[in-house]
């Protein structure tokens, strides 16, 4: 049996952050794991600003209230789940993500929480465990599965490294020169043909 993991944003749904950069006007907010591969600096760099601004969880939800997943992406899940068990692996949080999942039929999805104080603020967040997206690779090879990856940035490459074939999509020119390993796609049609291809079935 093969599973296909799957990165969030960026893959399935627009990026949150720099949804919400745009809607604030804080330039700063726009950095992703493309720009700023730690991904704990990263988040301590948009903590602080939220905390700078006296922006909470309620300001980002109303953005994201607003947003749909990427043209085509329902589609493209919907063939994948046809052909393979589904589980999106993100660095997200669950707070940011429940209207996707539900605007994408609830696939499973593995991702972090945050710490919300009782005035609304985000004072923290808390991952799975170090490198999840790697580690759940891991642990779905320790229960015989073979997987397949896709993901578009830094913060998926340990995943794409892990599994038994990874796949870039719509990345930065800066991450496919590094990791010149990894097939590219652009588009859901060229992303199925890259699963088709790394799949040991015929589909």
């Amino acid at each position: 049996m093969e599973i296909a993991c799957l990165d969030l944003e960026g893959v399935l749904i627009p990026e949150v952050w720099i949804n919400f950069a745009e809607r604030t006007g804080i330039d700063a907010l726009r950095a992703t794991t493309r720009d700023i591969p730690d991904y704990d600096v990263l988040m301590r760099q948009r903590l602080a600003i939220l905390e700078e601004h006296r922006l909470g969880i309620r300001d980002i939800q109303d953005v994201i209230a607003g947003m749909d997943p990427l043209p085509g992406a329902a589609e493209a899940l919907g063939w994948l789940r046809e052909r393979f068990q589904v589980v999106i692996l993100s660095d997200t949080f669950y707070e940011f993500a429940e209207p996707f999942m539900r605007k994408l039929g609830w696939p499973t999805l593995l991702c972090h929480k945050l710490e919300i104080d009782a005035a609304g603020m985000i004072t923290d967040y808390k991952i799975r465990q170090p490198d999840p997206k790697r580690a759940s690779v891991q642990a779905f090879h320790s229960l015989r599965y073979r997987t397949i990856a896709t993901g578009d940035s830094y913060n998926d490459t340990s995943m794409l490294s892990e599994a038994d074939a990874g796949i870039l999509f719509r990345p930065p020119q800066n991450v496919i020169d590094e990791f010149p390993q990894f097939p590219v796609a652009r588009t859901y049609a060229e992303l199925q043909a890259e699963f088709a291809k790394a799949s040991l079935r015929e589909l």
